[in-house]
C-alpha cells in the first residue's frame, strides 16, 4: 500500500496523536534492552514525526516507506529541521526489504503492518524484519486490533478538511475475510480536481502474531495497549509489540538464502 495524494493529508489524520508519548515509550523500551544508539530502521516511516525525534536522540536512522510522496514531505520536514542528511531515506515496500547490513532496532507505527496483506504476505514481512536483526536487537511495532476493524472502524467515515482541499474517507468491514476496505476521495477547491485512493487493512489475531514472530527468531518481550500503553484489554483499539530477536541470520546472509 502507499499512499500518494493522501500524503498531503497524513498529518492532519495524526494530528491528535501524542507523538511525544509514542517516541517515550518506544525509547524506554529500546532502553530497557539495553539500545541506546546505533543503526534503527523505521519501517513505513510515513511523513517521519517519529523518525525524526528518533534521530535526534542519536540513533542512525533508516527511514523505509514504499510512498515517494511521503519520503518527500519527510525531506521537508528534515530540511525544516537542518536535518538534511541526517536520515538515510529508502523507497521499499517491506515485502522486499533490502538493508545494506544488520540493525540494531525497527520500529514501525500507525499500523503499518496491517495494510501489508493476507497473512501469507503479513509472514513475508515479518521474516524480511528478523533477517536483518542483530541478535538482542529489538522490533517494536503496532497494530489495528481485531476490535477495532470490526467495531470502531467499520462502516463509518470521516471527513478531513485542510487549508485548500478536503478528504472523505470510508470503511468497508468484510467479516469473511477481516478485512477493511478504505476509500478516499479528495477534492481541491482552488483547481476542482478529484482524486480517489484505496487500500485495505488486515485482521491478525495476536496468537498467531506470537507464533509468527517466534517461527522467524524473535521472543515477545512485551504487548501493551497501543494507545495508552497500558495493559491490553479486550476493547484495545492497538496493541504495541516489542520483540527481541535470538539469533543473527548470518549463514542466510552468506549464503544467499533469504528471499
Amino acid at each position: 500500500m502507499a499512499y500518494n495524494e493522501f500524503a498531503y493529508f497524513y498529518d492532519e489524520l495524526n494530528s491528535e496523536a501524542d507523538y511525544d508519548a509514542l517516541y517515550r515509550y518506544v525509547t524506554d523500551e529500546l532502553a530497557a534492552h539495553g539500545i541506546r544508539d546505533g543503526i534503527l530502521a523505521d519501517l513505513g516511516c510515513g511523513t517521519g514525526d517519529l523518525t525524526l525525534m528518533l534521530a535526534q536522540a542519536g540513533y542512525d536512522v533508516i527511514g523505509i516507506d514504499r510512498s515517494e510522496e511521503m519520503l518527500s514531505v519527510l525531506r521537508e520536514k528534515a530540511d525544516e529541521l537542518d536535518m538534511t542528511g541526517c536520515i538515510l531515506l529508502l523507497r521499499q515496500d517491506l515485502l522486499s526489504l533490502d538493508l545494506y547490513g544488520t540493525i540494531r532496532a525497527a520500529v514501525s507505527t500507525f499500523d503499518t503492518y496491517n495494510h501489508i496483506g493476507p497473512v501469507d504476505q503479513f509472514e513475508k514481512a515479518i521474516r524480511k524484519a528478523a533477517y536483518f536483526m542483530e541478535k538482542d536487537g529489538v522490533f517494536i511495532f503496532d497494530l489495528n486490533t481485531p476490535y477495532k476493524h470490526q467495531k470502531i472502524l467499520a462502516g463509518e467515515t470521516f471527513d478531513i478538511e485542510a487549508e485548500d482541499a478536503e478528504c472523505h474517507w470510508t470503511n468497508h468491514f468484510d467479516a469473511a475475510t477481516g478485512r477493511v476496505d478504505i476509500a478516499i476521495d479528495i477534492d481541491y477547491h482552488e483547481t476542482g480536481e478529484h482524486f480517489k485512493e484505496s487500500f485495505s487493512e488486515y485482521s491478525y489475531p495476536l496468537d498467531l502474531v506470537t507464533s509468527l514472530l517466534e517461527k522467524y527468531g524473535f521472543t515477545v518481550a512485551r504487548v501493551a495497549d497501543g494507545e495508552d500503553f497500558g495493559l491490553v484489554r479486550p476493547d484495545s483499539p492497538r496493541w504495541i509489540i516489542t520483540a527481541v530477536k535470538q539469533y543473527t541470520q548470518e549463514g542466510e546472509r552468506i549464503n544467499g538464502t533469504e528471499s
